[in-house]
């Protein structure tokens, strides 16, 4: 069989309860996404999936390089990346959409990047509503919250519809410049993050009649813990004096039904790219990847946002559907066992038939997509999830595992933490001062894992020093208003909401502003049709 190609469809902060074909007896939320339940009836839904850090850049980070956020704070010209290493083995590679990356390295081991968020320090998301005064205020308190609903911005200029354009464009040049290559594209989208606005049929399916209270009200052993009581006085980072606890039962609601209206709009744009490529025959052979980099607390233990170890935040979809799958050759199959994004380089390693480099810190899961025995997911003592960003004050700063049946949460300079994820998944009753017997030893060797090569001093120190060692090396160079910028053919990067004809221009020469920029782009061409 030939190599397949890979398409990996990427959200932002899309919590696993956001998924229809997840019943409401295993904490699914009554939201519409029809497009995703049709790729799962295709392949395999992963129920206990989590991100290696609830946070746009470290989460985006530790997948691209395969490796814990404290081993990996940064991207270095030495990491390998799965578009690098998938790039040095024969694949064709291409990132459209949001990165989120800092500094001058923004290709990642991408050999494309035709459109996305070329200016890092940026917020990388359009300001909707377009009245808000500040460039950044659309993704903080309290407009997170307040300025929900309709979007302002017309369907065809949302950042969604530049993903499906642009990766669409790519991959039929692509077949046409070499159809006998291998292929990953990594099409990464904004929604569902704030701001939260969507097309107003969106809306109207879940306000005011389709929206439901969050799953988990505050309440249970872990809300006096200095975390939470910290992550509902300064959740968001830049809160503006808008506090979690000031937001009010209606906010609450009016929010909510603004995040499942944007999940909701999300799952058509892949239903509609989906679609668009199998008719073109480009699915043929193709594994189809989506996930999440982190999930939202969407009100739940009264919090928004990410960042803390709840598991709305921590805790994302993946899907994963193959070829053989979608033919009814194999049948679709839940997977119960956690597993991490930090499984995905060496997965995509082990599905596209290329070695898996020396340091990743996932498990190949290629065998469970095959139908075989995975013996990673078993002998593993489970998963980690780690933040190391002081966003809600000194001591909140945490490393967690979670095996098949226990979540322990390590905190720095604050107590531990432990949950019965069977008999208590929404998190109310901690374990510890209480376990005893087999319950406790569990608890111990959790504990056990999480320190085995860890320790936070070091980390976050480590974690301050590289990042900003790297800012010093790489520093950003395009300087413009907005982050959503794409890249000509010749080269030049031009404002994605400007007329081409009457562009703004970020940078006419990526040699002078990207520090990775592949060789081949270094010099471009204008090719013109002689007789």
């Amino acid at each position: 069989m030939d190599r397949p190609n890979i398409l990996f469809l990427l959200s932002d902060q899309h919590s696993y309860r956001f998924l229809s074909s997840l019943p409401p007896e295993r904490g699914g939320e009554p939201c519409r996404t029809p497009a995703l339940d049709q790729l799962a009836r295709q392949g395999l839904r992963f129920d206990a999936a989590y991100c290696q850090t609830p946070l746009c850049t470290p989460s985006r980070t530790s997948l691209l390089a395969g490796r814990y956020a404290h081993r990996c704070p940064v991207l270095w010209p030495e990491t390998p990346t799965f578009a690098s290493h998938l790039g040095a083995h024969g694949y064709a590679t291409a990132a459209v959409g949001k990165m989120h990356l800092p500094g001058s390295r923004q290709y990642a081991g991408f050999f494309a990047r035709p459109y996305g968020d070329f200016n890092a320090p940026s917020p990388s998301h359009q300001k909707d509503p377009l009245s808000l005064p500040g460039v950044r205020d659309h993704i903080f308190m309290p407009s997170i919250i307040e300025d929900v609903g309709i979007s302002d911005i017309p369907e065809s200029m949302l950042q969604e519809q530049y993903v499906v354009r642009e990766s669409l464009a790519w991959l039929r040049e692509q077949r046409n410049a070499a159809s006998e290559q291998p292929w990953l594209l990594y099409a990464s989208f904004v929604h569902p993050h704030f701001p939260m606005n969507a097309p107003r049929r969106f809306c109207e399916r879940y306000w005011p009649e389709g929206v439901t209270p969050p799953k988990v009200s505050a309440g249970g052993d872990g809300q006096d813990h200095p975390s939470t009581q910290g992550a509902l006085r300064a959740l968001g980072g830049e809160s503006q004096g808008h506090y979690c606890a000031d937001i009010t039962p209606e906010q609450t609601l009016r929010a909510r039904a603004a995040y499942f209206a944007c999940v909701d709009h999300l799952d058509e744009i892949i239903g509609d790219f989906l679609a668009l490529l199998e008719r073109d025959g480009l699915l043929d052979n193709t594994i189809v990847v989506y996930t999440s980099d982190h999930g939202e607390l969407g009100g739940e233990h009264g919090l928004w946002w990410k960042q803390t170890w709840h598991e709305a935040s921590a805790r994302v979809p993946l899907i994963i559907s193959t070829p053989a799958h979608r033919r009814g050759e194999m049948a679709p199959t839940v997977i119960d066992d956690p597993v991490s994004l930090g499984d995905i380089f060496p997965t995509l390693c082990g599905l596209a038939g290329a070695p898996t480099p020396d340091g990743l810190d996932g498990a190949d899961l290629s065998p469970v997509l095959r139908g075989e025995a995975c013996p990673a997911l078993a002998e593993r003592p489970g998963v980690f999830v780690e933040n190391l960003n002081p966003h809600a004050g000194a001591g909140t700063e945490y490393r967690l595992i979670r095996s098949a049946r226990y979540k322990y949460i390590a905190f720095n300079e604050c107590d531990d933490l432990a949950f019965d994820m069977l008999e208590d998944p929404d998190e109310q009753r901690n374990l510890m001062g209480r376990a005893q017997g087999e319950v406790a030893d569990e608890l111990a060797q959790l504990r056990s894992a999480i320190y085995a090569d860890f320790a936070f001093p070091e980390a976050m120190e480590s974690l301050r020093r590289e990042r900003a060692e790297f800012v010093r090396r790489f520093p950003s160079r395009i300087k413009s208003s907005t982050s959503n910028q794409i890249m000509r053919g010749d080269g030049m990067l031009v404002e994605a909401d400007q007329p081409l004809d009457c562009p703004h221009i970020a940078s006419e020469d990526p040699r002078m502003d990207f520090a990775d920029c592949p060789q081949e782009r270094r010099a471009p061409r204008r090719v013109r049709w002689t007789s």
